[in-house]
């Protein structure tokens, strides 16, 4: 079945103009945000993805920052179809704050006809993106969300005549949704859509404000079969379920999504196992204060920050080593803090059990 890598065969020798915009090729803008451009270009540069494709190519994949093993292949695919080669990528933004628990980064794609797509990256490999994501679970207005919304306000000042879709995968997709809800109104106005690619939720204060609500309409969420991440924490537009390739939370791989022409092939609901997970995880959050998951998570994370591990595949590369120092600081930690830990995930086990019996 085919992918975005062959939409890009099949479709990349017409432009815009020739077939409009849609939601695959928000996918493939979205995943093209999480490029390793610090290596490819300048911050304040305004360059065609042609040129950046050519850029690419002549790098060895061994001294980039590849997130993905077929990211080697989107860029080279890009560059010369005429879909895509004759955009033109400016604005990037990179920034990685761990004292504050911040991954950010987000790049501007000019297009044909005065549109533009503001694309947000989503979590990155290392510990402080993954911790981040997690914050959403208890926090509001975190810090990569207000840096969302102050970037898209900042690219349509530069760009005043431009139209304006949004969109990102995965924390991109969440990022995408609160830039478009918090930005200015006169920003606002002018956007289009806001596309999200099974990105978490938000807690219930963002979903009841009227800042949400102003933007419902035009949100497009996409989210696979088997959703884990994109049916976390609130959400109230609609969606539609696409198939993958790949089963359970490896589906989140937008590489799998199944295409057909134009258009996502689509399924009529999510998969049972993804109602699951959905409902546990809700009935999880729902049971403990915000506070307490707070508390559990910032407890886990330093817990896990023992081993010194920087990304999550230097913690899983070294598991075994890593593993006896997660269990031995967890053996030192005082018993208010196992209490805690102990607590939280009795609770996720309980909720888990019950929705099993009840299926």
């Amino acid at each position: 079945m085919s992918n975005i890598l062959d939409y890009i065969k099949w479709r990349g020798d017409l432009s815009i103009r020739q077939s409009s915009f849609n939601g695959i090729d928000s996918l493939i803008l979205s995943r093209f945000s999480y490029l390793p451009f610090e290596s490819i270009m300048k911050n304040d540069e305004t360059i065609t993805i042609e040129e950046l494709g050519k850029r690419f190519s002549n790098k060895s994949a061994e001294t980039m920052n590849i997130l993905w093993k077929f990211d080697t292949d989107l860029l080279p695919l890009l560059g010369p179809s005429k879909r895509f080669g004759e955009m033109y990528a400016t604005d990037y933004a990179n920034a990685f704050e761990p004292e504050i628990e911040k991954q950010f980064s987000a790049i501007t794609v000019l297009m044909p006809d005065n549109l533009m797509y503001v694309a947000f990256r989503g979590t990155d490999d290392t510990m402080v993106g993954w911790k981040e994501d997690f914050n959403l679970s208890f926090k509001s207005h975190t810090s990569s969300q207000i840096s969302s919304k102050n970037y898209l306000n900042a690219v349509a000042e530069k760009f005043p005549e431009r139209n304006i879709i949004v969109g990102g995968h995965s924390k991109g997709g969440n990022l995408a949704i609160y830039s478009a809800a918090f930005c200015n109104q006169n920003v606002k106005n002018r956007i289009i859509r806001v596309f999200n690619n099974d990105g978490p939720g938000f807690c219930e204060d963002i979903i009841e404000s009227d800042e949400y609500k102003s933007i419902l309409n035009k949100i497009h969420t996409f989210i696979p079969e088997s959703s884990v991440i994109g049916r976390l924490m609130n959400h109230k537009e609609n969606y539609s379920v696409v198939k993958s390739t790949q089963k359970g939370i490896m589906q989140h791989d937008l590489y799998s999504w199944q295409v057909l022409g134009n258009s996502f092939v689509l399924s009529k609901v999510p998969s049972n196992k993804s109602d699951y997970i959905d409902k546990t995880i809700t009935q999880w959050v729902n049971e403990f204060q915000p506070e307490e998951r707070e508390q559990f998570i910032d407890v886990v994370y330093q817990i896990l920050c023992k081993t010194n591990a920087k990304t999550i595949s230097e913690l899983k590369k070294n598991w075994f080593k890593n593993s006896k120092i997660v269990l031995r600081n967890y053996k030192n930690t005082d018993e208010k803090t196992k209490k805690i830990i102990n607590e939280v995930f009795s609770g996720l086990v309980k909720s888990a059990t019950g929705n099993a019996l009840s299926k």
